[in-house]
């Protein structure tokens, strides 16, 4: 079975604005781009549909676009904190290997 061709939404809103354009007929358009002229009728409606978006985003797609970044920049610190404690902890440990030799760990069950 052959596998489904994809198409990127550049391409779609490519083909579909030649087709508002009227530079050529939808037939004409699909024939030439070997597409069902069904497909590219569905594509004009999605686009035209959506045309409204292109010039506002509602108040919750904004709310949620900032919650998206105040959490990047949370996990961002929580990343950078874990790495500074990690660092503290390997230091911490070769201080007290130095300090205590390497019997501590067996003692204690720690490895590392």
């Amino acid at each position: 079975m052959p596998k489904r061709r994809e198409f990127s939404p550049e391409y779609k809103a490519k083909l579909v604005i030649e087709v508002l354009r009227e530079e050529a007929t939808m037939s004409e358009i699909a024939s030439r781009e070997n597409i069902n002229i069904k497909q590219l009728s569905n594509w004009k409606t999605e686009f035209v549909e959506n045309a409204a978006r292109a010039f506002s985003r509602s108040r919750d797609e904004k709310a949620a676009a900032r919650e998206v970044d105040v959490m990047r920049e949370r996990e961002r610190a929580y990343q950078a904190k874990v790495g500074q404690l990690t660092l503290e902890n390997d230091f911490l440990k070769e201080v007290y290997v130095k300090l205590h030799g390497r019997e501590w760990e067996t003692r204690t069950g720690n490895k590392g």
